[in-house]
């Protein structure tokens, strides 16, 4: 039998009737016989040889083995995961004392046994803002220091997400500073009306809930459903910021539609129209053909594609393509050529006036003076020469659409052009031949008609509105505009000659690019809710005068009653008031116009109030880098005109929050995060719940949901504020954006449980009968030094806006030299004093230390840390002199003693807990010696050190030796003050540390060769992210330490072999 007739017998045998009968299985057991058979015959019918026998053995016994070993591995990963501790659930405590609103919380009840931020937050914020400890009058000094900072949010119905926790931890922490610097201290609240964000929420609203748009109610009664939706929310977001510990006055909490900032707005529009700052024009706007309203800059999404894309477009039923190079030709006029131009906009040739070249380019000098036909109408277009066109793009030939393009607009005005618009507010065609007429935009004629030439993928940049995700269109409309030359180069001076300070600096050339290149500002939308422009049309009925047209800023008065406008409209036309017929303007102001006047109009302007004469200006704006020039910019602007000063002397920028993957947050992600829900916690289906409110339609809710699945499987555990404010603030790197991952916040919340910790030790270590000394001992000096170096580090953190300087600080102090340093070599004079009646007076020393650096370390986190600050601080007993401090946050930031810094004791501690980790020297009493000189430790006695053997030898939980460091050489562990070493008494195998540094040492450099390599190309500049630029220098730096110890060790065990 030969395979090829074993082959042929299955094929016969499977085609005959009674196989196809028997069906699968029976085809399953033919394919394993031929199988069979084929192996049986894969060596032509020969038998193995002994080799080959062999050879199969030993195939077989490894094959035994590796499946052996496989589960071994298996057994011992089950036994892993069996043998690993279940992760036991942040315990959750309340705080169940009975405790009105305003009233003290119960300080007397022992703490809980864990910290609990459900337990520590209860109570306090209320009982703060009833002693008043928010407002500027509370303890006012004769010397009047202001720290002015605004609070400025969008409508209280609108929910905060992380970027504003940020905001307000960063004004919070520093108003907080501020205060306790004894410094007179405003921060005041405020939100703006967001006039397009709440208009599009109530209008979708509307629609879902009763099918009714916002014309089918008219607009005061729509307006009336705009207030009942803003109130219905009770103020969601003051709420927000009160859990967020935010210390507000509320008392001069403002709204800017409230009849005092409508009134300041109002007046502002006037006073600006009657300089002629403001004035009427037709130009092109960011144009929503959804929202049926011009939009800001700040409202249009960049949406970058790298080809063909098919986009979905609200009002179109199928997706709509872009991406696209379509090139085509137009005519010359009296001959047969064409020119071929080339467009990612095709549909808007309909509008064409004009075809532009680059004056130098020598395809097209023979066309100057030219014109070209239009293929749908008879218009005839000139050839213009323009420095304008790109010679290197497409054909070096382009169209020219001037009511529908931006750089075409300025080529119009330029040469004199017609502009033609072709588009209605809806989006639709008008202006255009028969067949066009009334149709939504699109390319599809031109594609087929013979001027049509081609059409190739192209990368572009989609303008998209951030609110109805509509196309934006350049629409030309009769607008109001505020002219902001002169106010502009005022702003970029007042920086330029040092009166008002931008922090980080390197936002000076944003400012200035902006300022000295400012365009005029729009400032209508086609809106119902905001502030109504105060200004009117003006009809004279009077055959002498001739009629205006809408665009005409001659016919327009601006007046503060419609009386006002009716006098000063006769006075202009010399005509009496019953001739005049007004026509108020129908749209409402940009939000940022009314956001533009806080910093005064919160005050009362333009009425001379107190508080104006007071308070403004202020001292310091805080805010994030992304509305530098849409508010701060506007803000500076206003207020130079307005008021002829400057509303703040500081502005700090901080970084724009995205999520732990870099995204800019958003809903349609699902990673815009309520703080609310990071303090208190929520589950991953509460998390689904929540995207039921937000607008979304049904495609984004399914994006959103996935996305939070995968960031949050398990919900989000509640992490408390303070952790929060914590995270925000050590998160904050000057320039840097954000990536924020709550597992991050989940670790400070284990730091706080730290604080926790530590003060109820003390607590049960000093005793009820504790009396605090007024002024720090001398002796134990050294831990004071750290805390010296931690408040100095932190007010200087402070005045500079270097947050993660200041908790650095923070953190270190507890948790490295209070915690795990001081408390662990206190316990044994403790243990000592309860024996030995002679060790009591150094426990009472070390209990006077103990409470001066608890004590002055929460003043230290209070301002970042309000919370847990306030709670531990009443559980300690209090000096004398602070008797009448009756909050922390009433209480002086620690400022820096004149106590010496040399003793470096913690260093060395922290040497000896690192070596004795890396060589995993685990037992109590390690055969493990560190040498060190007495000579030095006397030395640091006298500087007022007390050190002893058997505390380094606790802390360590190693042998300490007092020998001269001469008598042997050994591996260096010194510090600035001790020189340490270490004897290994042949617990560390030498050779094999060498080998095992020498193959790291290999694997750095290549890292930094790769890492060189790549930052030497000739590119890398231009193409790499700054971030990523940024992130490799960091590298490079980091391997480039690692080296140098690696190479330093290696010296060290090889001098010890």
């Amino acid at each position: 039998i030969t395979l090829t007739n074993v082959t042929r017998w299955f094929l016969t045998c499977v085609n005959q009737p009674q196989f196809v009968k028997l069906g699968f299985v029976c085809v399953c057991v033919c394919v394993c016989v031929c199988v069979i058979l084929r192996s049986v015959f894969s060596h032509s019918g020969k038998p193995k040889t002994e080799a080959q026998l062999k050879k199969e053995a030993k195939n077989r016994e490894k094959l035994e083995k590796f499946q052996q070993k496989k589960k071994m591995e298996e057994k011992k990963k089950q036994e892993k995961k069996l043998a690993k501790p279940e992760k036991k659930d942040l315990e959750v405590i309340s705080y169940d004392v009975p405790t009105p609103p305003g009233e003290k919380k119960d300080v007397l009840s022992p703490l809980p046994d864990s910290y609990s931020p459900q337990y520590v937050e209860a109570a306090w914020y209320s009982w703060w803002e009833k002693q008043g400890y928010f407002k500027p009058e509370y303890g006012v000094r004769l010397s009047l220091s202001l720290c002015i900072s605004y609070g400025r949010v969008s409508v209280s119905r609108i929910p905060l997400h992380l970027g504003h926790a940020l905001t307000n931890a960063i004004q919070d922490c520093l108003t907080r500073w501020h205060r306790m610097r004894g410094e007179t201290t405003l921060w005041n609240p405020g939100c703006d009306h967001a006039g397009i964000a709440t208009q599009v929420v109530v209008e979708k609203k509307l629609m879902r809930e009763r099918g009714l748009s916002r014309h089918d109610l008219g607009r005061d009664q729509f307006i009336q459903e705009v207030w009942k939706w803003k109130n219905e929310g009770g103020d969601r977001i003051y709420h927000q910021l009160k859990k967020l510990g935010s210390s507000l006055d509320w008392d001069r909490a403002c709204f800017t539609m409230d009849p005092k900032l409508s009134n300041a707005v109002q007046e502002a529009f006037i006073r600006l129209h009657e300089d002629g700052v403001i004035y009427r024009s037709k130009r092109l706007v960011n144009w929503s053909c959804t929202l049926n309203s011009a939009i800001s800059d700040i409202e249009v999404d960049k949406k970058e594609l790298t080809g063909r894309t098919l986009l979905p477009v609200p009002g179109y039923k199928d997706k709509v393509e872009f991406g696209v190079l379509i090139s085509f030709s137009y005519k010359i006029e009296g001959s047969d050529e064409e020119v071929i131009v080339a467009t990612t906009r095709i549909e808007t040739m309909l509008g064409d006036s004009a075809v532009a070249v680059h004056h130098a380019d020598p395809r097209y000098q023979h066309l100057k003076g030219k014109m070209v036909l239009h293929p749908f109408c008879d218009r005839m277009m000139p050839i213009v020469f323009d420095e304008f066109v790109d010679i290197n793009f497409g054909t070096g030939a382009v169209k020219i659409t001037p009511a529908h393009d931006h750089n075409d607009y300025e080529v119009g005005n330029r040469h004199n052009l017609a502009f033609i618009n072709i588009l209605d507010e809806n989006g639709l065609l008008i202006n255009v031949p028969a067949p066009f007429l009334y149709t939504p935009t699109s390319p599809g004629t031109v594609h087929s008609h013979y001027i049509f030439k081609e059409s190739k993928d192209n990368p572009m940049v989609v303008p998209v509105c951030s609110h109805s995700k509509d196309i934006v269109e350049p629409l030309l409309k009769p607008q109001w505009y505020v002219d902001c030359a002169d106010m502009g180069k005022q702003a970029a001076d007042s920086v330029r000659e040092g009166r008002l300070k931008i922090i980080p600096d390197h936002h000076h050339k944003t400012w200035f690019n902006w300022l000295d290149n400012i365009r005029d500002w729009c400032i209508s939308r086609q809106l119902w809710w905001g502030h109504r422009i105060p200004a009117y049309f003006v009809t004279v009925n009077d055959p002498s005068v001739t009629p205006g047209e809408d665009m005409d800023g001659h016919y327009w008065v601006s007046g503060r009653t419609g009386e006002e406008a009716r006098d000063k409209a006769a006075k202009r036309f010399n005509v009496s008031t019953d001739k005049i017929t007004l026509r108020q303007d129908e749209d409402v102001l940009d939000t940022w116009f009314s956001s533009g006047i806080f910093p005064f109009s919160i005050f009362g302007w333009p009425n001379e109030t107190q508080d104006l004469s007071v308070f403004y200006p202020g001292t310091l704006l805080e805010t994030g880098h992304d509305i530098l020039f849409f508010w701060v910019a506007r803000m500076v602007m206003m207020g130079l005109k307005l008021t002829g000063k400057l509303p703040f002397k500081e502005v700090y920028l901080h970084a724009v929050v995205r999520d732990a993957h870099g995204r800019k947050m958003s809903k349609s992600l699902g990673n815009v995060i309520d703080p609310l829900d990071v303090i208190t916690g929520i589950s991953l289906e509460g998390l689904y719940t929540q995207l039921q409110d937000c607008n979304l339609e049904p495609v984004e809710v399914e994006k959103a949901k996935q996305g939070q699945q995968s960031d949050y499987p398990t919900g989000i555990p509640e992490c408390g504020t303070d952790a929060l404010r914590f995270t925000l603030c050590a998160y904050t790197s000057q320039g840097r954006d954000i990536n924020m991952d709550v597992n991050r916040i989940l670790g400070y919340r284990n730091f706080c449980n730290k604080l926790w910790n530590a003060v109820k030790f003390a607590m049960r270590t000093l005793g009820g009968n504790f009396v605090p000394s007024e002024k720090a001992q001398r002796v134990r000096r050294w831990i004071l030094s750290r805390l010296c170096t931690a408040v100095g580090l932190c007010n200087a953190g402070f005045q500079a806006y270097d947050f993660p300087a200041i908790t650095t600080a923070i953190y270190n102090f507890w948790l490295y030299e209070l915690c795990d340093i001081y408390l662990e070599s206190v316990k044994p004079v403790f243990s000592r004093a309860e024996e030995d009646s002679g060790s009591q007076s150094q426990a009472v020393v070390c209990r006077q230390t103990l409470f001066t650096c608890l004590e002055t370390g929460l003043r230290l986190l209070a301002p970042i840390m309000p919370f847990v600050g306030e709670e531990l601080y009443q559980r300690l007993p209090r000096r004398r002199s602070q008797d009448d401090r009756s909050s922390i946050h009433v209480t002086p930031y620690p400022e820096t003693e004149d106590v010496d810094r040399q003793m470096e004791l913690m260093t060395v501690v922290r040497t000896i807990r690192s070596l004795r980790a890396d060589y995993k020297l685990t037992k109590t009493r390690a055969d493990c010696e560190f040498i060190y000189d007495h000579k030095s430790i006397l030395q640091a006695s006298t500087a007022h050190y007390t050190v002893s053997q058997s505390h380094l030898m606790t802390v360590c939980q190693t042998n300490i030796c007092f020998f001269p460091s001469e008598i042997v050489s050994l591996f260096p562990v010194s510090t600035t003050t001790f020189p340490f070493q270490s004897l290994s008494q042949g617990l560390i195998d030498l050779e094999k540390e060498v080998a095992k540094l020498t193959m790291k040492k290999g694997e750095l450099e290549k890292t930094m060769d790769k890492l060189r390599k790549k930052m030497d190309k000739s590119d890398y500049k231009e193409k790499v992210l700054v971030k990523v630029q940024d992130l490799d220098v960091e590298k490079l730096r980091q391997s480039q330490t690692e080296l140098e110890k690696a190479t330093e060790a290696i010296d060290n065990y090889k001098r010890m072999v």
